[in-house]
């Protein structure tokens, strides 16, 4: 049994558990216009959940339109905005997962989306209720985009959610501690915050 400044707030994790590592892929890493400037700093914070678990973990994808013009509504002016970071323009390798997380798949799963949250067109969650999965441990970026929306579409289908505070990644200081505060103080009984050791002393 865990310490009580060792324990998270809800328990330990156990089978029903899933670790969904989010957009942590070329087109953040390198030097696109989208770089995210902390990843390569919580990169191996990620990478030790990851090598934990790593038949439990999920990674997803943010995949960009293939052309400016392409997308409904808003999304239309925003790749209007962020021209460079089409498909055409990038190229689709730059979709692909940073190389140190790449190697772990399989045993670990990919699934690629084309909004912010994990949930928005995908079988996501079709896909962890056939293996009875009940919590999600969330890392990757950005804190306060595609990880903000995975969790709070978490929150609303039911899943227990334990973010990895050390194993996230924002381009902005402010707005990923402003996160981190209302993930703590507004979600209690749904969400928890730990580190990464946290997390794996807690999840056999």
């Amino acid at each position: 049994m865990a310490s009580s400044d060792e324990a998270l707030l809800h328990g330990e994790l156990g089978a029903s558990c899933r670790h969904l590592c989010v957009d942590m892929q070329r087109l953040f890493a390198e030097e696109t216009d989208w770089k995210t400037p902390w990843m390569e700093r919580v990169l191996p914070r990620a990478r030790s959940l990851v090598a934990h678990q790593p038949g439990r973990t999920i990674f997803t994808r943010f995949v960009p339109a293939r052309h400016p013009d392409e997308g409904q509504g808003t999304w239309k002016r925003y790749y209007r905005r962020w021209s460079s970071m089409t498909i055409e323009a990038l190229g689709a390798e730059m979709v692909e997962l940073v190389p140190e997380l790449a190697a772990f798949v399989p045993p670990a799963t990919v699934l690629d989306k084309r909004g912010y949250s994990a949930w928005h067109e995908t079988d996501l969650h079709e896909r962890l209720r056939h293996q009875a999965v009940d919590t999600l441990v969330v890392s990757g970026g950005e804190t306060d985009v595609c990880v903000l929306s995975t969790v709070l579409g978490a929150v609303d289908r039911g899943y227990r959610v334990v973010i990895a505070t050390d194993a996230l990644c924002s381009s902005s200081d402010e707005t990923h501690d402003a996160s981190l505060k209302v993930y703590a103080c507004r979600y209690r009984e749904q969400v928890e915050t730990a580190t990464v050791d946290t997390i794996i002393r807690n999840w056999r």
